[in-house]
């Protein structure tokens, strides 16, 4: 009797071998693994940089929010406070765009960029987010800090005279921005995807730029975590420490997700499409228009303290430090407070995207967690489902990277309990955002423009 023969596995399409023959050959180019220990290499400075960036945002910051108004006898900043900040800021980071090499960066209202990084726009870059985020610009770090580690890898690149490809230019960019941003998100993790998102690219492309990015990220929370712990220095790090429970999702869970990212969805993309037309207005007289909308931002955050009492860094900053004592203390927040916040510091967040320097997602994380808390105690949903749901809804409309803003939001809440919510979400606010009709084109960096054209998708 013979054995019944093993049927042989069938053969693979020939588009997939095809595929996976080009990725083996590019992994076997000595160019290739050169490259890669060279991304390991420059990822080291690119840490040190990026650590002491960060601590010079996060103590200038602190010294116009806290030390200055404590040194001429106030508690906290007065409700006029954000108005000569934020106009000093626009006059300088104006004068940043119209005079220095890259504008001083991309402009916010036009979303996370990882290309055009380069050594030549570093001084600008630099300048220009520290003119904005320490007085009062309602952005992020995260912007600066891409443009800041792919600038300094090519710079370092051409200073080792190592041979400058395309290929070479777009891999030490990722890789460099990598080792920059995997710290202030305090997991290497949520840099690397989100610049291979951010990339677009699929195949052997995705891999090319997917392993120096994690090795260069790595290597960055490594830097990140060793020098802070020697010099005792903070670098402001996302973390939430949530003190509520983890529930046990239900139905009513899954139903009021659906409801705040939709919610979440069509207010982000008003906040968004404003981005952009302020974006317009500033591009037509660039240096008088950066200080109108830099000062309209500081009146939205004196208008907000003016009408709740609170500090008015709740809408003057990037929210960072306010979400972390809003998820650890929501109850604090009265329905009035948050409302006031969500309109002043979406009405602030608009004006700074598209006339200061800075990144798009630690303002959207706010507000999304902002929403959650207002949702949550709708019957049924809960703090810790409503700040799932209004991150993950708020990043994905404001990043339109759906994959990232899940990793980060699950990343940041600590635990995987609510990932179900926040995929939902995230998925719900992408697909009501790309619906919505789009709104002005944002002009390219440092050109005037006479009227606003038309977006395209």
């Amino acid at each position: 009797m013979t054995a019944p023969r093993t049927p042989a596995p069938a053969p693979a399409p020939a588009g997939e071998s095809a595929e996976g023959d080009r990725l083996r050959d590019m992994l076997r180019t000595p160019g290739y693994l050169k490259l890669l220990v060279l991304c390991a290499l420059i990822g080291i400075p690119v840490s040190l940089a990026a650590f002491w960036f960060l601590v010079a945002l996060h103590q200038l910051e602190h010294v116009m929010w806290a030390d200055l108004p404590e040194a001429l006898g106030w508690n906290e900043p007065p409700w006029w406070w954000p108005l000569p900040l934020l106009l000093v800021a626009g006059v300088l980071v104006s004068l940043v765009v119209t005079r220095l090499p890259g504008a001083g960066g991309h402009i916010p209202a036009s979303g996370l960029h990882a290309g055009g990084a380069t050594s030549a726009a570093l001084p600008g870059v630099v300048l220009a987010a520290v003119f904005s985020l320490p007085l009062g610009a309602t952005l992020g770090p995260e912007a600066p800090l891409i443009a800041l580690g792919g600038g300094l890898a090519l710079l370092f690149r051409d200073l080792a005279q190592a041979p400058a490809t395309p290929q070479s230019t777009v891999i030490l960019a990722a890789a460099g921005a990598a080792a920059a941003i995997s710290a202030i998100f305090g997991n290497p993790l949520v840099g690397a995807v989100l610049l291979m998102e951010v990339a677009g690219v699929g195949g052997p492309q995705l891999f090319a730029i997917m392993l120096p990015a994690l090795l260069s990220s790595g290597i960055g929370e490594l830097v990140f975590t060793g020098f802070g712990r020697w010099t005792g220095l903070s670098s402001g790090s996302l973390k939430l420490d949530l003190n509520a429970p983890f529930p046990r999702l239900d139905a009513g869970d899954v139903l009021w997700s659906v409801v705040l990212a939709a919610v979440m969805g069509v207010f982000m993309h008003v906040v968004l499409a404003g981005g952009r037309y302020a974006a317009v207005y500033v591009a037509r007289r660039p240096v008088a228009h950066t200080a109108v909308c830099a000062v309209a931002a500081g009146a939205f955050g004196a208008l907000y303290a003016l009408v709740t009492g609170n500090s008015p860094v709740d809408v003057a900053s990037s929210g960072q430090t306010v979400m972390s004592s809003l998820a650890a203390d929501p109850q604090a927040w009265g329905v009035g407070a948050l409302v006031a916040v969500l309109l002043c510091k979406g009405a602030a967040y608009a004006l700074c995207l598209g006339s200061l320097r800075g990144g798009p997602i630690f303002p959207a994380l706010f507000l999304g967690a902002a929403a959650g808390v207002l949702f949550a105690p709708l019957p049924g949903l809960g703090v810790v489902p409503g700040l799932a749901a209004g991150m993950a809804a708020a990043a994905t409309s404001a990043l339109r990277l759906p994959v990232s803003s899940v990793v980060l939001v699950v990343l940041l809440l600590g635990s995987g309990a609510m990932i179900p919510v926040v995929i939902i979400s995230a998925v719900v606010a992408f697909v009501v955002t790309e619906l919505l009709p789009p709104g002005p084109e944002v002009p390219p960096v440092g050109k005037a423009v006479g009227a606003p054209a038309p977006a395209a998708r």
